[in-house]
């Protein structure tokens, strides 16, 4: 299956890219005197566990169906996804309770070199945060996406940290807590973004209608299958990398039960080829009395 080789490989590009930024963020921090990339660092730590279950998710979701999960086990993905957020949550809590510790702790200045180390690391994850992205919107990935939130966080708190360390540079002594300052408004960015990746994953557990540029292209694809009349009642529940349809197709009343039962696999098969995303496609067909 391409697009789950194309899931893991980017999970692996993650979890890489994330073990070495945790290590020169941790050192250029420890060295640096900054705070901020001290936090910033134990964000990237937790990222490294948060994509390694997100690899596990993406390899588990994607077992075959058996006796005891008729449907496949893609709902393993957004329930990984759950426990992604649970990680930037306490990530974001840690960095904030460290950072109002440290505001009020007397310290020297940052390192004027820190500044280079975040400008290489802010263009790296964005970098990533759009490769990532693209797998996740390519492959139709909740946990990948949440993966790739992970690294738009850890920009995010790159930025604030090399805004935080500029302020403290250029205003001299008395300004030594404004990198502490940017760490803890990135803590509160990290939070938010926790909803807007939760979000999404709740309403694919819960079955939530969200679909409708799936729905418009299963009506569009339905009427080109001959004796298709038209479209009813469409329902969709994504299972990881899958849609699962339930499909209402508008036949005419007087073909047989035969004839009804052919094309509603003829349906079935055209649906899956046209769109690949498709898993389980149940069809109900309605007689059309006007014909």
């Amino acid at each position: 299956m391409p697009k789950v080789a194309a899931a893991i490989k980017a999970t692996y590009f993650s979890i890489i890219g994330n073990t070495a930024l945790a290590i020169i963020k941790g050192l250029a921090g420890f060295f640096g005197n900054s705070y901020a990339l001290i936090a910033d660092a134990i964000e990237s730590t937790t990222d490294i566990f948060a994509s390694f279950l997100v690899l596990f998710g993406i390899q588990y979701s994607n077992k075959p169906a058996d006796e005891n999960h008729p449907y496949g086990h893609g709902r393993a993905e957004p329930l990984i996804t759950f426990l992604v957020v649970g990680f930037l949550i306490t990530s974001a809590t840690i960095i904030a309770y460290e950072s109002i510790l440290n505001i009020g702790t007397p310290h020297d200045l940052p390192k004027s070199w820190t500044l280079y180390v975040l400008g290489a690391i802010i263009v790296w994850k964005e970098y990533s945060f759009q490769l990532v992205m693209r797998r996740s919107k390519e492959t139709n990935s909740s946990s990948l996406k949440a993966d790739a939130w992970h690294h738009r966080s850890d920009a995010i708190t790159s930025v604030a940290a090399f805004v935080g360390i500029a302020i403290a540079l250029f205003l001299g002594k008395g300004y030594e807590s404004a990198d502490d300052w940017a760490a803890l408004f990135a803590s509160c960015f990290i939070l938010y973004n926790s909803y807007l990746i939760f979000r999404p994953a709740l309403g694919e557990i819960m079955d939530e209608h969200l679909y409708d540029d799936v729905i418009a292209t299963i009506r569009t694809v339905s009427k080109t299958v001959e004796g298709i009349v038209d479209t009813e009642k469409c329902f969709i529940r994504k299972s990881g990398m899958k849609y699962h349809v339930d499909l209402h197709a508008t036949v005419k009343a007087t073909i047989s039960v035969k004839e009804g039962h052919d094309l509603a696999h003829q349906l079935k098969d055209t649906l899956r080829l046209e769109i690949p995303e498709l898993g389980h496609v149940l069809i109900h067909v309605e007689p059309d009395d006007s014909i």
